[in-house]
């Protein structure tokens, strides 16, 4: 086990830091409270490929909408690069575990969006999307419509959708969940091939270039999949059960890369590392199991 980054060290090479967050939620009455997280820290570096596990309703969506600037925190702090959080995280990209396409809207039109949200002419938004989906493996494939797409289709348009605005911290809530295994793997695959390389899509700069090199970015992985979490990441955070969540164990992944997630899960280092992480994240999980028997009952 490994603490990575402790609160004592300079954060200075860190794209994100949630500092002692708490989140606290009232009844509309404001008579009953829950505190979903509690003081939390959590620091991703530049680069790094970091995953959250943790039982079922642990918080692990609460924390990545904090780093997101979707949910103020009810305590703490939030940096992006060194500087406070106000708002919305403009320098992260999210990737929902919800299809968030637009129904109405073709693949290349939807990944198109976010571009001229941000004021890139039409014509370079169609170039580095059309890049983007040629990249994602949907070269040809542009004019169809989410309903006409497969579930690994959809979620690499929403992939490409990400990318194409050259995020600097990419958050990515359980993104392929609903899928098959084998699709799952593919998309694994996908996600390690494109955040590994050093070149990157530069979208944001409002150019169609998508060769010039940014280095890798910081992603925070949330997944209730171990082998998933250990076959992709630099390093793996286990959440306790809720309420008052909060970190319980770090452990640096030292697998060599590049990884097949499927390859590596045979890897005698992959196995050893999994049982280690089991054994703190089991009893969390039997917790988290018991109340939500609880709560059905």
């Amino acid at each position: 086990m490994s603490d990575s980054i402790s609160s004592s060290e300079p954060a200075s090479d860190c794209a994100l830091e949630l500092l002692d967050v708490s989140c606290v939620f009232r009844s509309r009455d404001t008579s009953t409270r829950y505190t979903a997280v509690a003081d939390t820290t959590l620091r991703i570096r530049k680069g790094e490929f970091v995953s959250v596990v943790g039982p079922t309703g642990c918080g692990k969506s609460t924390l990545l909408n904090v780093a997101a600037g979707l949910l103020a925190p009810s305590s703490g702090s939030v940096k992006v690069f060194g500087s406070p959080l106000q708002g919305i995280n403009a320098r992260a990209g999210y990737m929902f575990q919800a299809e968030a396409l637009m129904p109405w809207r073709s693949a290349l039109d939807n990944v198109m969006v976010g571009l001229q949200y941000r004021g890139m002419k039409d014509a370079d938004a169609q170039a580095l999307a059309e890049q983007w989906l040629s990249r994602v493996g949907l070269s040809g494939f542009g004019d169809r419509y989410p309903h006409q797409l497969s579930g690994g289709m959809r979620k690499r348009t929403a992939l490409a959708q990400v990318l194409a605005l050259d995020p600097d911290i990419i958050l990515m809530d359980e993104p392929f969940s609903a899928l098959d295994v084998q699709t799952r793997q593919l998309m694994e695959n996908e996600v390690l091939a494109l955040w590994a390389a050093q070149e990157a899509g530069t979208g944001a700069a409002g150019t169609a270039d998508i060769t010039a090199a940014r280095g890798r970015k910081a992603v925070l992985f949330i997944t209730h999949d171990l082998d998933e979490a250990i076959a992709m990441s630099d390093r793996v955070v286990v959440l306790s059960a809720g309420p008052s969540t909060r970190p319980i164990g770090e452990f640096a992944i030292d697998l060599p890369r590049p990884r097949d997630v499927a390859e590596i899960r045979t890897h005698p280092r992959f196995v050893e590392l999994h049982q280690q992480i089991w054994n703190v994240l089991r009893d969390e999980v039997l917790k988290g199991y018991t109340q939500q028997l609880q709560k059905a009952a």
